[in-house]
C-alpha cells in the first residue's frame, strides 16, 4: 500500500524519473531566485552540490533589475558556489515597449545585469519575445533587442513568440483595439530582421512548439547564413503551402520545413484544412489561434 501511494505520489514519481535519466542538473523554481540574499542563495546551492555530488550543472531564473543591483563580486560567490546558468526574460530591448508591457526593467538594466552575469562567470540565457511589438512596434523592438543582445553577448538567446492570454495586461490592449497581433509570417520576418541585426557571440534557440521554425537556431555568427536561407525558403513558398505548413506544425505533423515535401504529411494536412474549414467557425485562423493557445 506504501508502495502505491508513493508511486503516484507526483513529487516522488518526478525525483524518481530524474534519478534515473540524468541526476547531472538542478533547475531552483523560482521567477527569480536571484532576489535571496547572495549569502543565502549561495548556501542553498552548496548544500545542492553536497547532497547531490552527481550534480554538474545548477541553473535558475533571475530578473536583469535584480541581477543590476548585485555586486561582480556577489554573482561570482554565486557561481563559486555552484550556480552554473541564469535564464533571464529580456523579451525587447525597446524601452517604450518595455514600459508599454510592464516589464519593470530598463533596456540599461538589461544590459548592466546582462554583462554583471557574464563578467561573473555564469552562463546567460536570454529569452525574446517575437512578436511582443505588434505591427505598431516591430521595428523598433527587433532594432533595440538587437542591439541589447549585442552589448551583452549571451552564452544563449531563446526565442518564445507571443502568445497572448488571459490574466496578461496585454490581452485588455489587444482587446481595445491599441495592440494589433502580427501574423505568423509577419513573425516570421521579423525573427529575420533580429538575425540580420545580431554580431554578438551567442547560441540563438528556438525550442519551443510555439516558434513556428524550429530550425532556425545555430552559432552566431556563423550559422547566420543558414537560419536567413531557412527564413527565404518559408517566405517563397505560395500562401497555401504556408497555410499548410502553419497548421501542419501546430497539429505534430512537421517538425521541419523540410517535411513538407512529404506526400502523406502534406495530404493529411490538407485534409485537415478542408475539415475546418467547413466545421469552425473563422475557419484555419482560428484553429491555429486555438492551438497554439494550448501550447502555453
Amino acid at each position: 500500500m506504501l508502495y502505491t501511494s508513493l508511486y503516484y505520489n507526483p513529487s516522488v514519481r518526478s525525483v524518481a524519473l530524474w534519478l534515473y535519466f540524468d541526476a547531472q542538473s538542478a533547475f531552483l523554481q523560482d521567477a527569480n531566485s536571484l532576489i535571496m540574499r547572495t549569502a543565502e542563495l549561495a548556501q542553498v546551492v552548496r548544500f545542492l552540490k553536497e547532497t547531490l555530488p552527481s550534480l554538474t550543472r545548477i541553473t535558475s531564473y533571475g530578473r536583469s533589475k535584480t541581477a543590476a543591483k548585485k555586486s561582480v563580486e556577489e554573482l561570482k560567490e554565486l557561481h563559486d558556489a555552484g550556480l552554473s546558468r541564469l535564464h533571464i526574460g529580456l523579451e525587447t530591448g525597446d524601452d517604450k515597449l518595455l514600459e508599454y508591457v510592464q516589464k519593470g526593467v530598463t533596456a540599461e538594466e538589461h544590459i548592466k545585469g546582462g554583462r554583471k552575469v557574464k563578467e561573473a562567470g555564469i552562463s546567460l540565457c536570454e529569452y525574446v519575445m517575437p512578436g511582443l511589438g505588434g505591427r505598431k512596434m516591430s521595428k523598433e523592438h527587433v532594432e533595440h533587442t538587437a542591439r541589447v543582445l549585442n552589448e551583452i553577448e549571451p552564452d544563449y538567446i531563446r526565442l518564445r513568440t507571443l502568445e497572448v492570454r488571459e490574466g496578461m495586461p496585454l490581452l485588455h490592449k489587444l482587446q481595445e483595439g491599441d495592440f494589433e497581433l502580427q501574423t505568423e509570417d509577419e513573425v516570421v520576418e521579423e525573427v529575420g530582421g533580429l538575425i540580420e541585426r545580431l554580431n554578438c557571440q551567442s547560441e540563438l534557440k528556438s525550442d519551443h512548439i510555439i516558434n513556428l521554425l524550429p530550425e532556425v537556431e545555430g552559432k552566431l555568427p556563423q550559422d547566420k547564413r543558414k537560419m536567413l536561407a531557412t527564413i527565404k525558403q518559408y517566405l517563397a513558398l505560395s500562401i497555401e503551402e504556408r497555410i499548410n505548413f502553419q497548421l501542419g506544425r501546430r497539429m505534430g505533423y512537421y517538425e521541419r520545413l523540410e517535411e513538407l515535401q512529404d506526400a502523406y504529411k502534406h495530404e493529411k494536412v490538407e485534409q485537415a484544412i478542408k475539415r475546418i474549414e467547413m466545421e469552425i467557425p473563422g475557419g484555419v485562423e482560428e484553429a491555429l489561434c486555438d492551438l497554439k493557445a494550448r501550447f502555453i
